[in-house]
C-alpha cells in the first residue's frame, strides 16, 4: 500500500489537488450523508488542508483551521475518508496527523470541533471532552468537543 500524506496551505494547493478535495468532501457530505449544505463557505482560503492519496486518488482529508477563524481556538473540520477506503481505518491517522500539524504549525494545543453526534467516542479517544449539550447543523444531530 502506498499511502502518501499531504499539507498545504490553500494559496500551495494546485488547482487539481482543489478539486480532488473539494470532490471528496461533497462525496462524503451532500452525496453520502444526502446533506445540502455549502461547503465552499469562505474559510477554506485561510485554513490548511491535510489529505492522504492512495495509488493518485485523494481518499481521506480533513481542513485545519487556525484559531480565531471558527472559534477562539484552532479546529480541525471537514473531516472525511471515502467510504471504499474506510477499513483502512485511516481516523486516528488523520486525527493525529492533523493534531501534529496545529501544534508544530499554529503553535497550539488547544483545539475546538463541531462533531457529528455518533462520532463523540472516536473524537474521545483522540482526546477531545464533550462541551456543549447536542444541536443540530445542516439538520445533523452535532456537539462542540475540546481538547487541551
Amino acid at each position: 500500500m502506498n499511502l502518501t500524506w499531504h499539507f498545504k496551505n490553500f494559496d500551495e494547493l494546485s488547482t487539481k489537488e482543489l478539486y480532488e478535495i473539494l470532490q471528496l468532501r461533497a462525496e462524503v457530505f451532500v452525496v453520502e450523508q444526502d446533506c445540502p449544505y455549502n461547503d465552499v463557505d469562505g474559510k477554506d482560503e485561510k485554513c490548511g488542508h491535510l489529505w492522504a492519496v492512495l495509488d493518485g486518488k485523494v481518499i481521506a482529508c480533513t481542513r485545519i483551521v487556525p484559531a480565531g477563524i471558527s472559534y477562539d481556538e484552532s479546529s480541525i473540520g471537514r473531516v472525511a475518508t471515502h467510504k471504499d477506503y474506510r477499513h483502512l481505518k485511516l481516523g486516528h491517522q488523520l486525527m493525529r496527523h492533523s493534531l501534529e500539524i496545529i501544534e508544530n504549525a499554529y503553535n497550539s494545543n488547544s483545539v475546538r470541533i463541531s462533531a457529528q453526534s455518533y462520532l463523540k467516542n472516536f473524537y474521545e479517544k483522540c482526546g477531545f471532552k464533550q462541551v456543549s449539550n447536542e444541536y443540530l447543523e445542516d439538520d445533523i444531530p452535532h456537539i462542540e468537543m475540546l481538547r487541551n
